[in-house]
């Protein structure tokens, strides 16, 4: 089965464990992922950071949480990144791993990046490689997720 025929039952269980995913690392591990996905390409365009931000403050499963953080915390992952490429990276690597303890979460933050990095339509090599780079720091197989 493709990673993207998966989406829709990702969706469900997500959904079926929201309130297990209340968590500040959760909150912070998934924002760190959404802007980790959000650069794979090297750059962070503005239509894509908006679509994404859209995405974030309307999903169900990050409604456990006000918007308005979500927003802050994606756009200031995503600034970090753009600011020090290098620098950006490794602390929002240092965010997705806060979750590597939880395996709901940490579950939850790779398929988070798959829809993330589907979002569009295209979930291009660039995507799955930073996605299978958040998997290592949540000590994760990337192939359980079809990567």
């Amino acid at each position: 089965m493709d990673v993207m025929e998966k989406a829709p039952k990702w969706r469900e269980q997500l959904l079926a464990k929201k309130n297990e995913l209340r968590g500040g690392s959760f909150r912070d591990a998934s924002m760190a992922m959404c802007a980790l996905v959000a650069a794979a390409d090297g750059t962070i365009e503005t239509a894509e950071r908006t679509r994404v931000a859209g995405l974030i403050t309307t999903d169900q499963v990050l409604q456990n949480f006000p918007a308005d953080e979500l927003r802050n915390l994606f756009e200031d992952n995503c600034n970090r990144i753009v600011a020090d490429p290098a620098f950006g990276r490794a602390h929002v690597m240092q965010q997705i791993a806060k979750a590597a303890s939880k395996p709901v979460e940490a579950n939850a933050v790779i398929q988070i990046g798959i829809m993330i990095g589907n979002a569009d339509g295209n979930f291009d090599q660039t995507e799955v490689a930073a996605v299978r780079e958040a998997c290592q720091a949540l000590r994760l197989n990337p192939q359980t997720f079809g990567l």
